[in-house]
């Protein structure tokens, strides 16, 4: 303008940790703000020594995620014999079979006593970046465990 003042309209939540690590040498990132914002901030400015600091912040993150152990769901399904084949053939949403475990004939129907079967299926819990679990959508009358 004027009076020589340079307008540069980018996103002033992500040019915070910019600004501050042009103050004074330090990066730091509020929790709650994407690391690849500030990169993207960083790479704009061509700051190289901020670039790397981030993408380091950024492989530092990821590696955190990833040995994050894998949580799993159980369900115990209770169902006879003639349910059997039927129930583990629509298990669906990431769902997998463990163990089959007969539970008695507690059931007759005519001549015929119906097995009883209790059948545990587990499903994997995926992290996220920010540390929370997605819990499972399948609807069912049924126990579950997080171990």
């Amino acid at each position: 303008d004027e009076t020589g003042a340079y307008l540069i309209d980018r996103d002033p939540t992500y040019f915070g940790p910019v600004l501050n690590y042009l103050r004074h040498g330090k990066l730091v990132i509020n929790k709650d703000l994407a690391e690849e914002g500030v990169l993207e901030e960083a790479e704009f400015y061509n700051i190289t020594s901020l670039i790397k600091l981030v993408k380091d912040k950024i492989r530092e993150r990821d590696s955190k995620i990833s040995q994050v152990p894998v949580k799993h769901v159980y369900r115990v399904l209770q169902c006879q014999e003639e349910e059997l084949t039927q129930m583990v053939s629509t298990m669906s949403d990431g769902w997998k079979f463990e163990q089959l475990v007969s539970i008695g004939s507690s059931y007759n129907y005519g001549n015929e006593d119906q097995a009883e079967f209790l059948c545990v299926v587990s499903k994997e819990l995926h992290n996220t970046p920010y540390g929370t679990t997605s819990e499972p959508s399948e609807k069912a009358k049924v126990s579950y465990y997080t171990l």
